[in-house]
């Protein structure tokens, strides 16, 4: 045997053992493939994972989910996938009582501002860990402001809303919607299309880029606003801790630098950016956008302040919900609102 080939054959059993070293992770996405966040978020993370850790570790994004949206952080926890994200409202329990601190009303017009307060406070003073147990918690996040869609009427004052069917992420947004008189009814992003051009719904609670990312523009003649949002979701990026337990050191150090508030800020920009081009498209469409007469943002504002007192009232004596949530406000600058 040749020199030559002698090195070629260890050269190619060197390339070999690096590619059986690499370790490929699954993350399960439920949102439309070219949903904004999933193009300019999560497929950029999962690309810069293989360039930090200089291939060793490999993200594949699949395009069709493993499971419903509601069942995602536990898919993660279980081992069903080894990289999820999701609404923490999706979730029909109370293990996530500390995220409620980022779906109320007021919060911040700047997804970006938003989303790093919400994993700044939510983890140093509400014990986001302890409620991820089971995974390694990688991001939280949050979208733009939450509006209100309908189809019915411009909602001039509270009575409109009575017994309006509306769409709703569940947590905070359901209550505030009953509590200011309409019907919320559940269900995940990806179903609002059909129940809203069957008219099984009225309206929805959804961002500006959601209605585009969603197609509803033709099923939906009314938006309303208010400062900071009517309301907002919260949302986790976790990975299996058996998984994470697995990867070196050197590679764990290199995902943490890119997660965490990285991604806060790179999806919060995204968010950013996709709302900014669904208003177009919303005043193009010929959909009335307009702030919330003074009356009903009073009234949010006062619903708003019993269902912020009432979750504060739910917290473990160690955690205070309502200086968190002062935190947080300060944070994004919605507390000189």
């Amino acid at each position: 045997m040749s020199r030559f080939t002698t090195f070629a054959a260890a050269a190619a059993l060197c390339l070999a053992a690096g590619s059986a070293m690499a370790e490929e992770l699954v993350l399960s996405s439920w949102l439309p493939p070219r949903h904004p966040i999933v193009v300019n978020a999560i497929e950029p993370w999962a690309d810069e994972v293989e360039k930090v850790t200089d291939g060793r570790v490999t993200v594949r994004v699949l395009r069709k989910p493993l499971g419903s949206p509601a069942a995602h952080f536990d898919m993660a926890r279980d081992g069903v996938a080894d990289i999820t994200y999701g609404l923490h409202s999706f979730t029909e329990d109370d293990r996530f009582k500390g995220a409620e601190l980022g779906q109320f009303s007021f919060l911040g017009d700047d997804a970006a501002a938003n989303s790093g307060a919400f994993w700044s406070v939510y983890r140093d003073k509400l014990g986001a860990e302890q409620e991820h147990a089971g995974t390694k918690l990688l991001g939280l996040f949050m979208h733009g402001p939450g509006l209100l869609h309908n189809n019915k009427m411009e909602i001039t004052q509270v009575s409109d809303l009575q017994g309006m069917k509306i769409r709703v992420p569940g947590g905070y947004a359901a209550d505030l919607m009953a509590g200011l008189g309409a019907t919320p009814l559940f269900m995940s992003s990806p179903e609002v299309y059909e129940k809203l051009s069957r008219g099984v719904i009225d309206g929805v609670a959804f961002t500006y880029e959601a209605l585009t990312a969603f197609r509803l523009t033709d099923d939906i003649k009314y938006s309303m606003t208010v400062p900071g949002g009517i309301y907002n979701t919260t949302w986790f990026l976790v990975m299996n801790q058996g998984k994470w337990d697995g990867i070196s050191a050197e590679d764990q150090a290199a995902i943490e630098a890119i997660s965490g508030e990285a991604f806060a800020a790179r999806v919060g920009k995204a968010w950013n950016d996709a709302d900014a081009a669904a208003e177009a498209e919303i005043e193009k469409a010929g959909i009335l956008l307009y702030p919330a007469p003074a009356p009903v943002e009073e009234a949010i504002r006062m619903q708003a302040s019993k269902l912020e007192a009432a979750w504060a009232d739910t917290l473990d004596d160690d955690r205070d919900g309502l200086a968190a949530l002062a935190t947080f406000r300060e944070m994004t600058g919605a507390a000189a609102e």
